[in-house]
């Protein structure tokens, strides 16, 4: 074959087995790769009802036809299962260099099932594959892992996606990291990957990708990179990191701060782009082929002890990656922090102890809203959670990831949280995921977005905000559910190639992604079968939301969000209209009024017999 291997790597854990299997032509040509191909082994391989944590669950890792290719920002894979903290499907995506080098050792797809007996480590060296004895690091952070597993097995370039004591402890919103700083970071899988006594996977490949037209395949690369280049976005986020996003969304009232009961925060400026490339920047950093290099390498300065919470030497390192537009967000503004270090410092621990730091700021931030009112007291916790305390960020962070004191209340994310103290409002997201750092009412096309987002609140299946501010009213909800419908079949075939979606921000669009698929697979792809695809894949994760108990009134918002305006800012006196999207959203999609797919619709789709 070419631009797919054709092959799978199944690992049963239970019985120590593996084994190679053919995936189906017809499903990489359907589907694409990724995303969508996974998603369609997950639906029939496991019951959708079952506990996301039970043996029964698969987790997959799934590459695309262009991922270890030369196509800028061909660095992706997606991590399928269900989701520990929603209950629904999961596709949760990350870069750096662990999903090429699967795909160089000739698979397009890893299937983890079943439960080890013991804590083991998977080495796949092309061919050879083996499972190992991994006591020796379980219970280690993230980064002395993937050390101890480069030195152990001496294996040059040798690559590693691993799991750090939050996986182990189950924390919920746990994530899998690679190379280090890199995550699949979203809705708990690698408390998933903790659930099956599986502290990492080694990868090393050595082999090639084959190519049906190099000719046409070159092209279309070269004409990418040239797009890319002149991008003045791409430029932007070399220079200043996705944290220059803040500006904007500041300047739009669309910067959530103090559990999203503000759109902007007074000293947004202390965390911004400028702010880290001024005061903490060492380098860029970039994930494989990326011409844009958005990564931050980051230093504390000298002062940073402070933040020193115990005398772990995990603290002592002031060097590390990040932060991010979302962490500067989450464990910044919605916490009402504005010191850099003590971000910095929050992030580090995040990628280190295996955490998404999207759900730890936010279940932090509806912490301190419930300690302010007075509901969670200082018998509850053992320091004040007032919004401002970097003291609190930081070793509440630390705490989470060992299930410590209130860390283990934490550690059930801000839903579980809000509930178990009687009062839900508290929390900030949909499908028990908690939201990024877009106000929808700043924002309404993110409100539609949100909601109906298969694996939980996410801004990567629709970002409405660019095109809401530059050719549309971003406040009113007219015209909205069709266009995020038709964004998420254009997101989904685009994660399902294995190219970044920031390459389709900074110039290399989707549509610019067809040729490149069409020559390396030799299938003549057009755009609108890109977005059947997209659509078709889309599909198949609602089926499967639907069969695991999710209906309608889980396509919701919180109360907050629907009724209490900002009083201050550009978006001062809106509220998100989500009923009148939804009901054009799901009549766009062929969809019942109860957002169930239509006979007629699976038929056109060629799923109706899942």
């Amino acid at each position: 074959m070419a631009g797919w291997t054709g092959k799978l790597l199944r690992v049963n854990l239970t019985s120590g087995s593996t084994r190679i299997e053919s995936i189906p032509d017809a499903w990489n040509r359907d589907f694409l790769g990724a995303r969508g191909v996974a998603a369609r082994y997950l639906i029939q391989e496991m019951n959708p009802a079952a506990d996301p944590l039970d043996p029964e669950n698969r987790l997959i890792f799934a590459t695309g036809p262009l991922t270890g290719t030369p196509v800028p920002c061909a660095a992706r894979y997606m991590v399928v299962t269900k989701g520990a903290q929603t209950g629904a499907i999961t596709t949760s995506n990350s870069g750096g260099h662990w999903g090429p080098e699967l795909k160089l050792a000739g698979y397009d797809l890893l299937i983890v099932e079943g439960k080890a007996a013991k804590p083991v480590y998977l080495l796949i060296y092309d061919d050879f594959v083996q499972l190992r004895d991994a006591s020796n690091i379980w219970g280690q952070g993230v980064f002395d892992t993937e050390d101890w597993l480069r030195r152990h097995l001496a294996i040059p370039d040798i690559r590693v996606a691993s799991i750090g004591p939050a996986g182990e402890k189950l924390v919920r919103f746990a994530s899998i990291m690679n190379d280090k700083h890199r995550a699949a970071g979203r809705s708990g899988v690698g408390a998933v990957m903790g659930s099956k006594n599986l502290k990492a996977i080694a990868v090393r490949g050595t082999g090639r990708i084959d190519v049906a037209n190099p000719e046409a395949f070159m092209k279309a690369v070269w004409e990418i990179r040239g797009e890319m280049q002149a991008n003045p976005t791409r430029k932007m986020f070399s220079d200043l990191g996705t944290p220059a996003t803040m500006d904007f969304t500041q300047a739009h009232g669309g910067l959530p701060a103090y559990n999203f009961r503000q759109g902007q925060f007074e000293h947004f400026d202390n965390l911004n782009g400028t702010a880290i490339r001024q005061q903490r920047l060492v380098a860029n950093k970039a994930c494989y082929a990326c011409t844009v290099a958005c990564g931050r390498v980051t230093r504390l300065n000298e002062a940073a002890d402070k933040y020193l919470v115990n005398m772990h030497r995990r603290n002592w390192k002031n060097a590390t990656e990040g932060p991010e537009y979302e962490t500067a967000w989450s464990l910044g503004a919605d916490v009402g922090v504005d010191d850099l270090d003590a971000v910095i410092k929050a992030h580090w621990l995040c990628n280190d102890l295996g955490m998404d730091p999207i759900s730890m700021g936010a279940t932090i931030a509806a912490a301190m809203e419930l300690y302010e009112r007075g509901v969670i007291t200082d018998q509850d916790v053992e320091l004040p959670l007032v919004f401002g305390s970097a003291q609190a960020l930081i070793r509440m962070t630390e705490a989470t990831a060992y299930r410590e004191g209130f860390g283990n209340v934490l550690a059930e994310g801000s839903k579980r949280m809000g509930d178990s103290f009687g009062h839900p409002e508290v929390f900030m997201g949909t499908k028990g995921q908690e939201f990024p750092a877009y106000d929808p009412r700043a924002f309404q096309g993110m409100g539609v977005a949100y909601a109906t987002s298969n694996r939980g609140a996410c801004h990567l299946r629709a970002w409405t905000c660019g095109a809401e501010t530059t050719t549309m009213d971003p406040h009113t909800p007219i015209g909205k559910g069709p266009w995020v419908a038709d964004e998420q079949h254009r997101t989904t075939a685009h994660d399902n190639t294995g190219v970044c979606s920031f390459a389709g921000a900074t110039g290399g669009t989707t549509d610019l992604l067809v040729p490149c698929v069409a020559a390396i697979t030799g299938h003549d792809f057009s755009y609108d079968d890109f977005l059947m695809i997209g659509q078709r894949t889309w599909n198949v994760e609602r089926l499967f939301n639907l069969r695991a108990g999710l209906t309608r009134a889980d396509d919701s918002l919180p109360d907050r969000l629907l009724n209490e305006a900002h009083t201050s800012g550009p978006a001062a006196g809106v509220t998100v209209d989500l009923n009148t999207m939804l009901a054009a959203y799901y009549e766009h999609r062929g969809w019942t009024p109860e957002g169930i797919p239509t006979k007629q619709k699976l038929a056109e789709l060629g799923i109706d017999d899942l």
